[in-house]
């Protein structure tokens, strides 16, 4: 390409003659003859090629250098490669530090897998423990029943735990039969209402027995006025019942429960501190007493917390039931009273009564629980 635009530039160049008929030594003679030999030393210089879009002789503007066309892709190359070297170099440096990316990612594994660890040993002690007590306790419960073992009693306790019991058997019938009365007297009620309506529609309907008819519904209207007022108090005489039983008293037969159970542990263990001490008395065994006798003190306190916090209950329990079956007894002696014996004025001055503290006598001197 080359060549060919140095011949076709000495084709067309003009070759002035001076008057002596010489040729003229013009720059352009000079720049040809570079050319030339440039071309036959190193051949075409493809650097500097052109591209011509306009066609041979065409105008200089569709004249494209292809320089220009290199400087782009050795740009475009130059941006490629610094992209590749800093990808290398980020590469290079992730194989020259490999622990940094997971360093936080491990130090989180080890910290879950130490806590996971942990709470699995925490189980399995508990379980260890579990099972050792329980056995433990079994054994104790047999030995007992075959006449076997011994155990701790506390007759004055055991005699008011068990007065207890019957009682709470003995007032459950109690609140059984009133709950059976509630609901029989407020069916009675219902139809002593639809009765007396029945009557009063008749007196309006048989003009001949206008006056008996009307007699009989104000009699109906009045038992079911004062038959309401009696239900009422036999609804609360049962609430009260109700709470005595099924809270307080039960309450009290949960604490004894767990009293029990503890005595039973103390026993098992008091048991395995005697047996381990009549046996020889090597360092294995001397370590076994040890720990036992540590279990056994253990045991022995929750037993002796246990049976004082029975006893508090248990007479906090006799006063609490005196003071409200007082009352209650009471108020429902008045209202059954008043009621058949038709006296409303007494009956409403009985459910007045329902919101006042009756105090028997002996009630103003503080209670042993109040003394405390």
């Amino acid at each position: 390409m080359m060549a060919e635009s140095i011949m076709s530039k000495a084709a067309t160049m003009e070759i002035p003659i001076n008057s002596n008929g010489d040729t003229g030594t013009l720059a352009e003679d000079d720049s040809l003859e570079q050319d030339l030999q440039q071309v036959m030393v190193s051949g075409p210089n493809l650097n500097e090629t052109s591209i011509v879009s306009g066609g041979y002789g065409g105008p200089a503007g569709g004249i494209i250098p292809t320089s220009s066309i290199k400087d782009i892709r050795m740009k475009s190359r130059g941006l490629t490669h610094s992209q590749s070297a800093a990808s290398r170099m980020a590469t290079y440096k992730d194989q020259q530090h490999p622990g940094s990316m997971h360093h936080s990612t491990s130090n989180s594994a080890l910290a879950a897998e130490e806590v996971s660890r942990g709470v699995a040993v925490e189980k399995l002690d508990s379980v260890k423990k579990w099972g050792i007590n329980t056995y433990k306790c079994t054994k104790q419960m047999f030995s007992e029943k075959f006449g076997k073992g011994s155990r701790t009693v506390d007759l004055e306790l055991e005699a008011q735990i068990e007065v207890l019991k019957e009682t709470k058997i003995k007032y459950e019938s109690v609140l059984r039969l009133a709950t059976a009365l509630t609901n029989h007297f407020h069916n009675m009620v219902q139809t002593q209402q639809a009765l007396g309506d029945t009557f009063a529609d008749l007196s309006q309907k048989s003009p001949e027995l206008q006056d008996e008819f009307g007699y009989n519904a104000e009699t109906q209207k009045l038992l079911c006025k004062n038959g309401e007022s009696l239900l009422g108090a036999i609804n609360f005489f049962v609430s009260s019942i109700n709470t005595l039983v099924n809270k307080t008293m039960e309450d009290t037969l949960l604490t004894i429960k767990l009293y029990e159970n503890a005595r039973l542990e103390f026993d098992a263990y008091r048991t395995d501190v005697e047996e381990l001490s009549q046996g020889p008395r090597d360092a294995v065994t001397v370590v076994r007493i040890e720990m036992a006798t540590q279990e056994y003190q253990v045991h022995r306190d929750k037993f002796e917390r246990l049976r004082s916090d029975v006893t508090i209950k248990l007479k906090f329990l006799e006063e609490n039931k005196v003071k409200v079956m007082h009352k209650q007894l009471l108020l429902f002696h008045n209202a059954i009273s008043a009621y058949f014996a038709g006296n409303q004025q007494q009956l409403e001055q009985t459910l007045i009564q329902f919101n006042v503290k009756l105090k028997p006598p002996g009630s103003d001197k503080p209670s042993w629980l109040e003394e405390q």
